[in-house]
C-alpha cells in the first residue's frame, strides 16, 4: 500500500496496521456502489465485490481522530451504534476516550426535543452505519451537528461530513476501525506519548461477542461429575457417618450407621417389626414389641 501523500510521515500506518486492516477484511465492500463512495474504490473483483482503497481508509481515520481531538470536552462527542456488532465497540471507545455512547436503539428526539429525559447537545457524533443510524444523522442535521460515519460502498452519505470507507458489516472490521480511531485520538491528545510504543489495550475488546456462545463456553468450562472424579461420586453421603457417631443417633440405611438406635429394628429377636405390627393390628390390642 502506498503511503498517503497528504499526511505527514508521522501519521503513516505501520505494516502491522495494514495487515490488521486486511485481516479484518476492512477493504471488502458490498456489490452495490453508491456514487459518492466511488472516490474510495480501488477496484471491483470479478465476483462483483467492490474493494476499498485501504490508504483512503487510513487517511479518513486520521482525519476523524484529528477532528475528535479538537473537541475540548471529550463528553461533547457522542458515539452511536444501533447495530449489535458495533455496540461493544462504541462502549469501549467511550470508556477509553471519555465520549458518550448510545448503544442500541436511538430514541427519537435525543438531539431535538429538550423535554426528553435523554436529551443531549453534542458537538460531534460518530455513527457505525449511516443506514441503521439514520435517525441520529437526521436529527444531527436539524441542529447542525457534524457527523462522522463508517461507510460501506453502498452506504447513504447524505448529511455525513466525514466518511470513513470501510466494511461496516463485519464484526471484526467494525471493531478494528473503532480501535484504531480510539488509539489515534489518544495519541493526538498525548495520552499515548510515543507512537512507537504499542497500545496496551488489545483489539479483541472491541469485537462483538455472541452472548449465547459465551454462555455455552461457561457451561462447558464448569467441572461435571466425570471431571470431578469417580471417587467423589462413590463417597456420596458417607460424611454423615461421622455425624451419626457424634450424635449417637446414627443414620439408617447409610454406610457407617453401626450405632443406630435398636428401636428401629428388633435386633435381639431378629423378628420383622412390620409383620408384628400387622399381627397386633388384627388381633391383640398390645403394641408391637420394640416400639
Amino acid at each position: 500500500m502506498a503511503s498517503p501523500s497528504n499526511l505527514p510521515p508521522i501519521f503513516n500506518p505501520t505494516s502491522q496496521d495494514v495487515e490488521m486492516l486486511l485481516a479484518a477484511q476492512c477493504h471488502l465492500g458490498s456489490k452495490n456502489l453508491q456514487v459518492h463512495m466511488d472516490p474510495y474504490l480501488w477496484k471491483t473483483r470479478p465476483d462483483g465485490i467492490n474493494v476499498i482503497n485501504i490508504s483512503k481508509t487510513w487517511e479518513k481515520i486520521v482525519l476523524a481522530a484529528r477532528i475528535i481531538a479538537a473537541v475540548d470536552n471529550p463528553a461533547d462527542v457522542c458515539v452511536i451504534s444501533a447495530r449489535p456488532y458495533g455496540q461493544r465497540a462504541v462502549l469501549k471507545f467511550a470508556a477509553h476516550t471519555g465520549a458518550v455512547a448510545i448503544a442500541g436503539r436511538f430514541t427519537p428526539g435525543n438531539f431535538t426535543n429538550y423535554i426528553t429525559r435523554s436529551f443531549r447537545e453534542p458537538r460531534l457524533i460518530i455513527v457505525t452505519d449511516p443506514r441503521t443510524d439514520a435517525q441520529a444523522i437526521k436529527e444531527a442535521s436539524y441542529v447542525n451537528i457534524p457527523v462522522i460515519a463508517l461507510c460501506d460502498t453502498d452506504s447513504p452519505t447524505e448529511f455525513v461530513d466525514v466518511a470513513i470507507p470501510t466494511n461496516n458489516k463485519g464484526r471484526h472490521a467494525i471493531g478494528l476501525v473503532w480501535w484504531l480511531l480510539a488509539r489515534e485520538v489518544l495519541r493526538l491528545r498525548g495520552t499515548l506519548a510515543d507512537r512507537d510504543v504499542a497500545w496496551d489495550v488489545v483489539v479483541d475488546l472491541y469485537f462483538y461477542r455472541d452472548p449465547e456462545q459465551e454462555e455455552q463456553k461457561d457451561e462447558e468450562a464448569k467441572p461435571g461429575a466425570d471431571e470431578a472424579g469417580p471417587g467423589a461420586v462413590e463417597r456420596g453421603f458417607t460424611d454423615n457417618a461421622d455425624w451419626g457417631a457424634e450424635t449417637g443417633a446414627g443414620v439408617p440405611g447409610i454406610t457407617g450407621a453401626a450405632t443406630a438406635d435398636p428401636n428401629w429394628t428388633d435386633n435381639a429377636t431378629g423378628a420383622d417389626w412390620a409383620a408384628e405390627g400387622t399381627t397386633a393390628t388384627e388381633g391383640a390390642a398390645a403394641p408391637a414389641s420394640g416400639w
